[in-house]
């Protein structure tokens, strides 16, 4: 493993290629079901392209195809001069037989997995070398694309350079949910994610498309599987990670998932965001009580350390290096107790907009909406609609009324120009009107 610098001239770690069997962690017999199983599908391939998809340099796979072509189960058909990584490798009968049998107990194929102890040592220099750098001014830069009280920016730098855990709370309608995601423009970096991980014989997947976003060009576009010092292709260099659950989240989500069908595992959420953000939306909404999930994560939150367990029982540690991010419009008294309150070490209200703020969203959705609007139209809708019915503001109001104006502007054949009347004639559909109908006799 080395330090690199990346684009933005920071230190990150990436793991570089193994040259032998030793240095890649992996038993003899993984590599050879893996060898053997992609041949069952491709039928026939170089000795480069199967390295290439295995992730692995020719020499780490050669002694695997060696001893199959010895059992008669992988036959040379053909290829180059210049040795084995260009000759042609074709799977015999017997060895379709021997792969159906591996198939069997697992059917993973692909990219060779990460053993558990290398991913644990490139963890643990991740942790040391990534930069803390939520500086004042970078937070305002960061969160410039809303508008946000000083106040508010200045407790969410010290909560993003800590890294550990904080709830986001406050009326609904008030950007938690934007707050949130923004957190992740903060993570300086790139973090290497492995396809998968081995842990005591079983594969757990680990790289999601979904949630992992890799970098495109570098080191994981190379082609070359010899070269000394290359990157390792079992590892993806991504963004930093931002995993988003809401209230489909359920306490099977946090553990190993197995599928009997495949037999390999899926990480859990946590996992999948190692390294980055997960952020807990609509918190106290989810299938599973709040104190049953913080119940799960007490001893993660602290000790920053999480227990996963195979169907075989066996149970290995893995880092829980996660900024969690529990989004809520409940007061998170009424959800936890004081003991789960002084784990979770921020809170951040997310406040009303004031009567300036609720002008500036205002006018900032026009501009990104592309529309016009009549002089004064938003401070003279506060003070003729919301005063007198005694409405809260809330920082999604200016989007959502607009985007009501240009849907009825359009149904009325009307520019799409926001005034008055469409202002409270959305107003009317948008807000529901608790005043009770006085009864009308004939």
């Amino acid at each position: 493993m080395t330090l690199i610098l990346d684009t933005a001239e920071e230190v990150i770690p990436r793991p570089t290629a193994p040259q032998t069997i030793e240095e890649s962690g992996l038993s003899l017999d993984l590599i050879l079901q893996l060898v053997l199983k992609t041949l069952h599908f491709a039928g026939e391939l170089s000795g480069t392209e199967l390295g290439r998809r295995l992730g692995l340099s020719y020499a780490v796979i050669a002694p695997a195809i060696e001893l199959l072509k010895v059992q008669q189960q992988v036959q040379i058909v053909g290829g180059g001069i210049v040795g084995g990584a260009s000759y042609r490798y074709r799977i015999t009968d017997s060895g379709r037989t021997r792969a159906a049998l591996f198939l069997e107990s697992s059917h993973y194929v692909g990219v060779a997995p990460v053993p558990l102890p290398q991913y644990l040592r490139y963890m643990e220099t991740f942790r040391a070398a990534v930069p803390r750098s939520a500086s004042q001014d970078r937070v305002r830069q960061a969160f410039s694309h809303l508008v946000i009280s000083d106040r508010v920016l200045d407790q969410l730098g010290p909560a993003i350079n800590a890294g550990h855990s904080m709830f986001v709370y406050g009326p609904p309608g008030n950007g938690k949910t934007v707050i949130s995601q923004a957190i992740r423009r903060m993570l300086d970096g790139h973090i290497a994610i492995p396809h998968a991980l081995e842990v005591e014989g079983s594969i757990i997947r680990l790289f999601d498309p979904v949630n992992h976003e890799p970098i495109s060009g570098g080191d994981n576009d190379a082609t070359s599987l010899t070269t000394l010092g290359a990157e390792d292709r079992r590892w993806v260099t991504c963004r930093r990670p931002m995993v988003m659950v809401g209230g489909e989240l359920t306490l099977g989500a946090l553990e190993l998932s197995y599928s009997p069908t495949t037999g390999f595992y899926q990480a859990p959420v946590q996992a999948v965001a190692n390294g980055g953000v997960l952020v807990i939306d609509d918190f106290g909404r989810q299938h599973c009580s709040p104190r049953d999930l913080l119940n799960r994560w007490i001893v993660p939150l602290e000790s920053r350390v999480d227990f996963l367990t195979l169907q075989t029982g066996q149970k290995f540690e893995l880092p829980f290096m996660t900024l969690i991010v529990f989004a809520t419009n409940i007061r998170p008294a009424e959800l936890v107790d004081e003991a789960f309150l002084r784990r979770i070490q921020y809170k951040i209200f997310a406040e009303s907009p004031t009567v300036e703020d609720f002008l500036r969203i205002f006018d900032g959705c026009c501009r990104e909406l592309g529309v016009t609007a009549e002089p004064g139209v938003a401070r003279q809708l506060l003070q003729e609609y919301y005063r007198p019915r005694k409405i809260a503001l809330r920082g999604c109001h200016p989007r959502d009324l607009i985007r009501q104006v240009l849907s009825l502007a359009s149904y009325l054949n009307r520019p799409a120009h926001v005034t008055i009347d469409l202002l409270e004639a959305a107003c009317d559909s948008y807000f529901v009107d608790d005043r009770e109908e006085p009864a009308v006799y004939a």
